[in-house]
């Protein structure tokens, strides 16, 4: 038998493998300067999330002296240990290219990130001036002595740390001020008109906690700072919520989210590479974290901020993406001549719709679709599953006018997706002041599902009209995720969601269904039954083949049965984005399986699954990855495409990113990835799609 770390990736460094190529992709000397500070920013983001969760998480089991190990054989201090090594070299990378290539780069294009020393006399008095009226009155510097215990540090904050000295005889004294950065922006610009035109700089910034520094005496009237610098904590942020026991379920999040807004414990200290060691002795021991988890940073601390500069008005800095067309069948929906509210139905009716996002339209589409829902006279009800939504939701102001026009509306919020608890605990309260029927689903289990219902009376009778997709209800992220959805009026499939819906809302048992995917009831078994399909008609000399595109490959059952069915003949093509356990193109393991990972101007978000079938093609797309969190603990769905000329669409669909040699990285047997040289590059799935 083979050991488990020969078959097996640790899903935590297959992560951090994911975000190393996010970081290089950063890194690549074709992208244009703007477009590769938004990688650096998006790497970071994704870091503090990866500690607030992962990382918390295996830190809590050491501490409990949990050792139940991974699927590759190690323990929680292992994988941590290892974790902290790969996170390390990943920063130094970062860094080192933030602080040379990059940063010399932004400035041939005018774009320079000054120090506050380095400023001229006259851009010195500027920010000087704008220190004193705009961030000094949002300064509150908290003093530590034996009156004043060491003060809460938030979760993601930024921090200057000081020691101060009062007279000639008093001990030095530590105070800590946070810098006010939801209230300022991280990098201020200084205006044209102050910056000398013989410097011939469109774009002067300087850091905000940088011109606090050098202000810091301007804030302890007769008293001296010996010195300063700045750090910043990362705390668990994962709720902890006890379903079970809890009568109101939004009230218990409500309460949950009180909890993490005053903190988990700490998982990750990032301070300044040049903090004195008097200083950082005390951060130590104030917030009482291992040395393991300290990280000296020789740039910028909390460099998602970065994101800020992406916003320049500098469009020939960034790749010109303004993509997106309504979808061929839906084009004249758009017309503001066109009165006919039941076009969008008429149309669906005659012909299964097969979208891409962001290349058809989200606004055109999907929102049409709910919108027409709304005002049509002939809708009787409307049901949706939200998981995530924008902050300013075109759809949810559709069913909350659908309510007000009479219309039955029943959604389900999902109050537990990560990071977006308060914003659809927010929702959740104004649908159900609008009067449509809000539920949150099943107990002990979320709710991923992307779905939406129409019931629409016609001639006397019912007809059902329904959206499955792979991606959330969000206006803002349908513009850079890639996802499909399916439009149609399929009986069999319409029967299943309203069976579905009916189990969501706690009035029916539902186990079985005619058509759909669903778990965790049924999903992981028809998957299974699949596969083994592929390996019997490969054991029987037949052409057996498998491709399947999704975020995370991680459940050990699915990975051990595509290993066999590698070792029977079977073709297996996998378009991994993230988290991929599985090792392609081992002997004797996995030869037939090739995995790409596709990273691109776009997030590659859709979940697609092709199986040859002996040339009867079966496809399928959905809400879930093959993880053991969406087969068994999530409720997903996943529809089979039955119409022949859609599935025609989504195998070229799929040959489109197999053929990619310009986002894509090739995943080599010992896990690591590689790239083609892009100088090379003729197939550029995203840039291809936006031309076709």
């Amino acid at each position: 038998m083979k050991n488990q770390a020969d078959i097996f990736i640790n899903r935590e460094l297959s992560w951090i493998e994911f975000n190393k190529r996010v970081l290089l992709t950063g890194m690549e000397k074709d992208y244009k300067i703007l477009d590769k500070v938004k990688f650096f920013s998006i790497f970071s983001n994704n870091l503090d999330e990866f500690f607030m969760v992962r990382v918390a998480s295996l830190k809590a089991q050491v501490e409990a002296g949990i050792t139940k190990k991974s699927i590759d054989g190690l323990t929680p201090k292992q994988q941590l240990a290892k974790i902290n090594k790969e996170v390390k070299n990943l920063t130094n990378l970062q860094e080192n290219f933030l602080n040379n290539e990059l940063n010399n780069e932004l400035k041939k294009e005018g774009i320079i990130l000054k120090k506050y020393k380095d400023l001229s006399e006259n851009q010195k008095n500027w920010c000087n001036n704008f220190f004193t009226s705009s961030i000094f009155p949002l300064l509150t510097p908290l003093v530590v002595d034996p009156s004043h215990p060491f003060p809460f540090i938030s979760n993601l904050s930024l921090n200057l740390a000081a020691l101060i000295k009062d007279g000639e005889d008093s001990k030095n004294q530590f105070v800590r001020i946070k810098i006010p950065t939801k209230n300022i922006n991280r990098f201020i610009q200084i205006p044209n008109e102050i910056i000398q035109s013989s410097e011939e700089i469109s774009h002067i910034f300087i850091c905000v906690e940088d011109l606090i520094g050098n202000n810091i005496n301007t804030l302890f009237s007769g008293m001296e700072c010996i010195n300063y610098s700045f750090f910043r904590v990362t705390r668990d942020a994962d709720l902890e919520l006890k379903e079970l026991e809890a009568d109101d379920l939004l009230l218990a999040v409500e309460q949950s989210l009180q909890k993490r807004r005053l903190g988990g414990d700490v998982v990750r200290l990032e301070v300044k590479s040049n903090m004195p060691n008097n200083i950082l002795k005390l951060l130590i021991e104030s917030i009482s974290i291992q040395e393991e988890y300290i990280y000296f940073c020789k740039s910028l601390l909390g460099l998602d901020d970065l994101s800020q500069l992406t916003k320049i008005d500098r469009a020939d800095l960034k790749e010109n993406l303004l993509i997106g067309k309504t979808h061929p069948q839906l084009k004249n929906l758009d017309s503001p001549s066109n009165k006919n509210l039941n076009s969008i139905f008429k149309i669906i009716r005659k012909k299964n719709i097969l979208l891409h996002h962001p290349y058809d339209l989200f606004k055109t589409s999907v929102e049409e679709f709910i919108n027409r829902a709304a005002e049509d006279p002939l809708v009787m009800a409307i049901k949706i599953t939200l998981y995530r939504v924008s902050k300013d939701s075109p759809i949810i102001t559709a069913l909350m006018r659908a309510a007000e026009n009479g219309k039955e509306v029943m959604t389900l919020v999902e109050l537990k997706a990560r990071f977006d608890e308060d914003n659809n605990i927010q929702w959740a309260k104004q649908l159900e002041q609008a009067g449509i029927h809000v539920v949150y689903g099943i107990i002990g289990f979320k709710t991923h599902t992307k779905i939406a219902l129409i019931v629409r009376k016609e001639k006397g009778r019912l007809r059902n009209y329904f959206h499955i997709g792979t991606g959330n209800y969000n206006s803002n992220t349908s513009r850079f995720y890639t996802d499909l959805g399916l439009l149609s009026t399929d009986p069999d499939i319409a029967s299943d969601l309203l069976e579905l819906f009916n189990y969501l809302s706690g009035f029916s048992k539902q186990k079985r269904y005619q058509k759909l995917l669903v778990s965790p009831s049924s999903m992981r078994e028809k998957f299974i039954f699949l596969i083994k399909r592929e390996i019997k008609n490969a054991k029987e000399g037949k052409k057996a083949e498998i491709i399947a595109k999704m975020n995370s490959l991680v459940d050990p059952e699915i990975i051990k049965l595509l290993y066999e069915a590698s070792e029977a003949g079977v073709k297996i093509y996998l378009i991994i984005r993230g988290m991929c356990c599985l090792y392609p193109q081992r002997k004797n393991l996995s030869e037939n399986i090739q995995v790409i990972s596709i990273i691109g101007h776009f997030l590659e978000h859709s979940r697609i699954f092709w199986f040859y079938n002996n040339d009867d093609h079966e496809v399928l797309i959905g809400s879930a990855d093959w993880m053991r969190r969406n087969l068994d603990r999530r409720i997903e769905a996943v529809t089979p495409i039955e119409d022949h000329e859609l599935k025609s669409e989504i195998y070229s669909l799929l040959q489109t990113y197999i053929k990619d040699n310009y986002f894509s990285w090739i995943m080599r047997e010992d896990g690591s990835y590689s790239k083609f040289a892009i100088d090379s590059a003729n197939n550029r799935s995203q840039i291809d799609l936006i031309e076709k």
